[in-house]
């Protein structure tokens, strides 16, 4: 069962949750088939390369009822599509630059029935609104991205953690954050998750 590895760190997942997670493999199979989002040779490890992957951003800070999230890049739906589905009342803003891959995002949400996701085909730069919190994996290195969404942040802070950015990235980052010259708080994903996958991988939390 697809869902079990989440599971395994989620817990508390309802049983519709765990059914759409569960959905996520074969309706990715099936997209893929058309439109390349996902490597041909990653695909079997979905779950936990990509899924998984995306839940992290969950361990670190969990969303509020009401929270609104821009997820930049998002290629096939990741890291928003899995964030959506844990947080049914958070609502989730989705962009690529890519169309066919807004394509896939949409044909996903639409299968699982997923409300609280809304997906454009247009640039970061181009999103005319505010977000509590913009998430995104591995699409640029930090600067130009902060200052791609550095004005699109609510001053409406009501989490433990003020608003701001959240990042998936892997790596040696030092550099990065240097170059940035803002605070960061960087977490090793393997003080979340056990698999060696993870040993490489890290969250960026960018407050603003």
């Amino acid at each position: 069962m697809n869902a079990a590895l989440i599971k395994k760190y989620f817990p508390e997942i309802t049983e519709e949750q765990e059914a759409q997670f569960d959905q996520l493999l074969p309706l990715y199979n099936e997209w893929n088939e058309k439109i390349n989002v996902v490597s041909r040779k990653d695909i079997e490890n979905l779950m936990l390369h990509h899924v998984l992957h995306s839940l992290a951003i969950a361990k670190f800070l969990p969303f509020r009822p009401g929270t609104e999230v821009l997820d930049v890049g998002t290629g096939g739906g990741f890291p928003g599509i899995p964030l959506a589905i844990l947080f049914p009342e958070t609502q989730f803003l989705l962009v690529d630059s890519i169309g066919k891959k807004i394509k896939v995002v949409e044909g996903v949400a639409e299968a699982l029935g997923l409300s609280n996701v809304q997906a454009k085909h247009m640039r970061a730069e181009d999103v005319d609104q505010d977000f509590e919190f913009i998430i995104s994996r591995a699409v640029t290195r930090l600067t130009p991205f902060y200052y791609w969404v550095k004005n699109k942040i609510s001053p409406n802070h009501f989490h433990t953690q003020r608003n701001g950015l959240l990042l998936l990235k892997g790596g040696e980052l030092t550099e990065e954050i240097a170059e940035l010259g803002k605070k960061a708080k960087v977490t090793d994903l393997t003080s979340y998750f056990k698999e060696d996958f993870f040993e490489t991988k890290k969250l960026v939390y960018v407050p603003m």
